[in-house]
């Protein structure tokens, strides 16, 4: 199943938890098609936060909604994420924003994410990627939804790429720390 997942980290350091948690997916046997690069961006809701560094992945994985969920979480857990950080500051924040063209709304998982055409932190480094992505419930592409935004918070893409250990270049501390 063809995934696009957000990551986000405004806490500690914040480029090398983002490496973790893609280095994290890639172990658990993930595939990383694609990312966008970094992008800082503002803090949405409280303001009173550091900057994110922010990113989207496209991933493959034979893994259903729930069991991506699932996995996403314990990743996260993993680096260090509270589970009372909802919308507060944090260490790693991991969103499914689409799974191909599915629709779920559950207690659980809503997919396509809810807020997802409302937010250029996710709209802008996923239209960087893929432009053509639908929304399904909207019926709209990605690189539409960008040009309707009315989101002005501040989303800088930064020059540096992004980069992070794929397996072959991942060493056994890594792999044990993961």
């Amino acid at each position: 199943m063809r995934y696009f997942l957000s990551l986000g980290s405004n806490l500690g350091r914040r480029r090398r938890n983002l490496a973790r948690a893609v280095e994290a997916l890639e172990l658990a046997g993930i595939a990383i098609v694609k990312t966008s690069s970094l992008y800082e961006t503002e803090p949405v809701g409280d303001k009173e936060q550091p900057w994110f560094l922010n990113l989207v992945v496209e991933a493959s994985s034979s893994l259903d909604p729930e069991e991506m969920l699932d996995l996403i979480q314990t990743i996260e857990r993993k680096l260090g994420r509270r589970s009372d950080e909802r919308g507060g500051p944090r260490s790693i924040d991991i969103d499914i924003l689409l799974a191909e063209e599915k629709v779920i709304q559950s207690e659980r998982l809503t997919i396509p994410h809810p807020r997802l055409h409302q937010r250029n932190f996710v709209l802008q480094p996923l239209e960087e990627i893929s432009a053509e992505a639908v929304q399904p419930l909207l019926g709209m592409k990605i690189k539409d939804l960008r040009t309707l935004s009315t989101d002005n918070s501040v989303v800088k893409k930064l020059r540096h790429p992004f980069r992070y250990r794929t397996p072959a270049r991942r060493n056994a501390k890594t792999q044990a720390f993961l």
